[in-house]
């Protein structure tokens, strides 16, 4: 998947005639308007297990300097009473988990997700998780549990609502977001339930992707007996988080009839709140592409997610304390 992205951004962004080509170089040259507040901050113990925080303050392209220590408040964030925080004072939230078939990535690469959406008033977790081959199944979706449960505990010391908290990625980051958010185990761990989130949102993600048929998925989760509750599919309930899934229809990397419409039909058919939108002409790499100011001109992905975090109402759950016990993770 990361290879595709690459491609796609590569396509879109760069002249043809360049030989070499580093597309999230570009992705992140342009600035947004939004600012990086607290880099490399850790939710959990092991190695890896780092995020960045995102906010609004700087004006575009001002420099990423006077980050506050984790758990600090930073100057600047939204104040009461402003478009961009709730009635309890603080900004909604978004944990964001990227893609690359959990084999690849890196929290810098996104940096222009955190950018854009801290523009748009959110507080931004872009968070790394562990992958393949350090680990398999269900490894990274016990760190996604970690980032989500840390982010609800401590959102509000980085201006956040604690109860305006959304898992959102892409691709592989999708899948994250989605089992986080629908399956109950994950967050369970932590002492938390999805019903603590305000909602979630899918990016050309993989719900629904039994059997496995290529050696790269066999590699990273169980094979030749992978268990049907691997799939996000298969954990629909009248209780998930609102949804928001978007899709390229010409994605040829993740068939968006398959997984996202699939899912969205099964989430309305148990009852839940799902939106769906789908892009003519955008392929796989280019819907998260779209959210940089270069390629936005594309389609309204930015947009369109930032009206769904706006409209969302805030979860009726109290915020968690984040503690997630090593033993007490699913295996």
């Amino acid at each position: 998947m990361r290879e595709t992205l690459m491609a796609a951004l590569c396509a879109a962004v760069l002249p043809p005639l360049l030989a070499a080509c580093s597309p999230f170089t570009v992705l992140n040259a342009t600035g947004d308007g939004g600012r990086l507040r607290a880099e490399g901050v850790p939710y959990g113990p092991e190695p890896g297990q780092l995020l960045d925080v995102y906010g609004p303050g700087a004006a575009a392209g001002a420099p990423a300097a006077g980050w506050p220590a984790p758990g600090t408040p930073a100057a600047g964030w939204p104040a009461p009473g402003s478009p961009s925080a709730s009635s309890t004072g603080g900004a909604p939230v978004v944990v964001f988990f990227y893609g690359g078939s959990w084999r690849s990535g890196s929290r810098a690469d996104y940096a222009f997700v955190g950018a854009a959406l801290a523009a748009r008033g959110i507080v931004t977790m872009v968070a790394d998780y562990r992958r393949y081959p350090q680990v398999v199944y269900p490894a990274f979706l016990q760190d996604s549990a970690r980032a989500v449960a840390w982010t609800l505990a401590h959102a509000a010391r980085y201006g956040g609502d604690a109860r305006r908290v959304f898992v959102a990625g892409h691709s592989a980051g999708a899948y994250n977001a989605a089992m986080v958010a629908l399956d109950p185990r994950w967050l369970g761990a932590c002492d938390v339930t999805p019903a603590a989130l305000a909602g979630w949102i899918g990016m050309a993600g993989p719900y629904d992707f039994l059997p496995l048929t290529s050696r790269s998925l066999q590699a990273v989760f169980p094979y030749p007996d992978t268990p049907a509750d691997t799939q996000p599919i298969r954990h629909v309930s009248a209780s998930a988080p609102p949804a928001l899934l978007l899709a390229g229809r010409a994605d040829t990397t993740v068939d968006p009839v398959r997984n996202t419409d699939g899912l969205a039909r099964a989430l309305r058919e148990a009852g839940a709140e799902v939106q769906t939108t789908g892009y003519e002409r955008l392929g796989h790499g280019l819907l998260v592409g779209a959210l940089a100011p270069g390629l936005r001109w594309r389609a309204p992905v930015l947009e369109d997610l930032a009206r769904f975090v706006a409209a969302t109402p805030a979860s009726r759950t109290a915020p968690a304390s984040g503690s997630c016990a090593a033993t007490g993770l699913p295996q």
